[in-house]
């Protein structure tokens, strides 16, 4: 067996981007499919405790602030911890609609992404962010 993680790596970063593309076309079902079904997002002080709440509140936002958005996502590190668990750092922002790019760093987060690998396949089991600028700095 290789002691390469880069297959893992690759799969990781598919299930982030599935997230993303489903984020983009306003998809709630598919935004949470690579999610465990006990998943945890952490938003601006809020906890979403399972994949069907975190489901439930994405498709209230698409039919809300969030219709027509999408992400800017940039990854900034990916740690392994063992064999079935990987931590991803990202620096990511909503563009809403008609944007092209973040007007100001204050949109930005830094989102602490947890995944699990469950019989073979990637799942995000928790999400976190937190602002990269606070206010007043």
């Amino acid at each position: 067996m290789s002691d390469s993680r880069s297959e893992d790596e690759a799969a990781i970063q598919a299930v982030l981007v599935d997230s993303y593309k489903a984020w983009e076309a306003g998809d709630a079902d598919g935004m949470v499919a690579n999610y465990t079904a006990d998943a945890t997002a952490i938003m601006a002080g809020s906890l979403r405790d399972s994949r069907e709440v975190i489901r439930q509140n994405m498709t209230l936002g698409f039919e809300g602030p969030l219709k027509g958005s999408s992400t800017y996502n940039k990854q900034l590190s990916i740690r392994f911890v063992g064999r079935d668990g990987a931590i991803v750092i990202s620096e990511s922002a909503i563009l809403f609609a008609g944007e092209t790019e973040i007007p100001d760093d204050l949109r930005k987060v830094n989102a602490t992404w947890v995944l699990e690998k469950r019989d073979g396949q990637w799942l995000i089991a928790a999400y976190h962010n937190s602002p990269v600028v606070a206010p007043g700095q």
